[in-house]
C-alpha cells in the first residue's frame, strides 16, 4: 500500500494524497530563520504513521530548523458528520480503517475504542496540548506522544479528562489543573488561534509540514511521505544549491532515555535495520536491565524501566 496518505480535514477522512501535495507557497509574514510547522491532530493517524520519519528528518536535519507544532481541528463533533463517499457516517466507521494504517504502517493501531468508547471530539486533548504549550514547548511534544501511544497503541480514549490528566501527570505537570484550564476560555482562544493559523497556511489536510525560510518562502508537504521528500524539500528551501547533510543518528540509549518508549518500526528507520534485525540491535545497543522489549498488536516495542 502506498504511504502517501493525508487525512482531510473538512471531512475528517484520510485518503491518498497526490504528487502535486508538493508546493512552494508564499507567506505574508516574514521568518527570521527556516521554521518548520508540523500541522496535524492528536488522532490523525496518518500522522501517527509518519512518527518514524518525522523523528529521523528532525533527529539527522533537524539543526537546520526549528520545528513548531500546530492543531489543525481534525474532528470537532459527530453532530451531522457523515462522509458516503468514504462509507464513514458514525464513528463506528472509523475501526477498520485504523487498523488498516496500522498494518501498512507498522505504528501499530488498535482501533476498537472506534466501537464501544468513541472519541467525541479531538479538540479536547489539542486544547490540552496547546495549554501545555503555553508552559514549555518539549514537554507539549511529550504530551502529544504520550496522548497519540495511549489512543492508537494502547486504545484509550484521549477525549476523556481522566485519561488525559493522568497523560499530563505522566509529563511532571498538574493534570487535573491544566485540564480544567484547557476548558477554559483561554484554552479555546489557543486553539482558535492555532486553527486560524493552519487556514491562513492553505492547510486542508493531515499531516501538512511547511518550511519556511527567511526569504518568505516556503514548501508544503502533504501526507504521510518518506524521508526523501522531506529532504527534497528542505534543499528547495535552503536554495538547491547543494545538498543537505545529515547529523549520525542518537544512540538509542539516549534516544530512549527521552521517549521513553519506542516501536521496532521507529528503530528500523532510524537506524536503517531490517525487521529481523531490530531485536539483536536492541540487545546490543541497551543494557538489559535498562529496558523492557513487549510486543502488542505483532510488533515490538521497548521501554525505559521507569516509564
Amino acid at each position: 500500500m502506498t504511504n502517501k496518505m493525508v487525512c482531510d480535514l473538512e471531512t475528517g477522512v484520510c485518503g491518498e494524497a497526490s504528487d502535486n501535495d508538493l508546493e512552494t507557497i508564499v507567506l505574508n509574514q516574514p521568518q527570521k530563520k527556516i521554521t518548520l510547522y508540523y500541522v496535524t491532530d492528536p488522532i490523525c493517524s496518518h500522522c501517527w504513521a509518519l512518527e518514524p520519519v518525522l523523528r529521523k528528518f528532525e533527529e539527522q536535519f533537524g539543526h537546520y530548523f526549528e520545528l513548531h507544532t500546530v492543531m489543525g481541528g481534525l474532528l470537532e463533533n459527530w453532530d451531522g458528520f457523515a462522509d458516503v463517499a468514504n462509507g464513514i457516517g458514525s464513528p463506528s466507521d472509523v475501526a477498520g480503517h485504523w487498523r488498516e494504517v496500522g498494518e501498512y504502517s507498522r505504528m501499530p493501531i488498535d482501533g476498537t475504542l472506534w466501537l464501544d468508547n468513541p472519541v467525541q471530539s479531538s479538540y479536547t486533548p489539542s486544547r490540552v496540548f496547546k495549554m501545555v504549550q503555553q508552559k514549555d514547548e518539549h514537554l507539549a511534544r511529550t504530551f502529544l506522544r504520550r496522548a497519540r501511544e495511549a489512543v492508537f497503541a494502547f486504545n484509550q480514549n484521549i477525549g476523556d479528562e481522566q485519561v488525559l490528566i493522568n497523560i499530563v501527570n505522566q509529563i511532571g505537570l498538574a493534570g487535573e489543573q491544566v485540564v480544567r484550564e484547557s476548558g477554559l476560555s483561554d484554552g479555546h482562544e489557543y486553539l482558535n488561534q492555532d486553527l486560524t493559523f493552519a487556514r491562513s497556511l492553505g492547510v486542508r489536510g493531515f499531516p501538512t509540514v511547511i518550511m519556511v525560510n527567511e526569504e518568505n518562502k516556503g514548501v508544503k508537504i502533504v501526507g504521510s511521505r518518506p524521508l526523501e521528500y522531506y529532504i527534497k524539500g528542505l534543499e528547495q528551501i535552503l536554495g538547491g544549491t547543494e545538498s543537505v547533510k545529515g547529523k549520525t543518528p542518537p544512540l538509542l540509549t539516549n534516544l530512549l532515555e527521552k521517549e521513553g518508549l519506542l516501536f521496532a518500526k521507529e528503530i528500523e528507520v532510524l537506524y536503517d535495520l531490517e525487521p529481523t534485525e531490530v531485536n539483536t540491535f536492541i540487545q546490543e545497543a541497551l543494557p538489559s536491565n535498562d529496558y523492557e522489549l513487549r510486543e502488542i498488536l505483532g510488533e515490538t516495542y521497548i521501554f525505559k524501566e521507569s516509564y
